[in-house]
């Protein structure tokens, strides 16, 4: 006599929530690298970057750090505030508002 069991699919690491979340933790921690220090001379050349960038309305590539990643986006330059440690870009693919600490950004180039 056969019983019918139906068809169970087996997930073997991700079988209880828990464990799941412990191992993307743990990817997630390989892919970290720590924070790139900019020199005082590269901090000026990414805000004079962006002044240029906000007056002359160009598109520019940022790289920026958040969350142990580097990451790359294309946009224009809204708003610049050096003494405030911020900036305001407007990406490409969304057309977002996007409000950031100058201490985040790496490099800064026109497109």
């Amino acid at each position: 006599m056969d019983h019918y069991r139906g068809m169970k699919k087996w997930r073997p690491f991700a079988s209880m929530p828990e464990q799941y979340i412990g191992l993307q933790e743990v990817i997630n921690k390989q892919v970290e690298v720590p924070q790139p220090l900019l020199t005082e001379e590269q901090m000026e050349q990414v805000n004079l970057t962006l002044i240029e960038a906000l007056h002359t309305n160009k598109q520019v590539y940022l790289t920026y750090y958040k969350n142990g990643q580097r990451i790359t986006e294309t946009g224009f330059i809204q708003f610049v505030d050096s003494m405030g440690n911020l900036f305001i870009f407007i990406d490409e693919v969304f057309g977002l508002k996007n409000k950031m600490r100058l201490s985040e950004l790496i490099d800064v180039c026109l497109a």
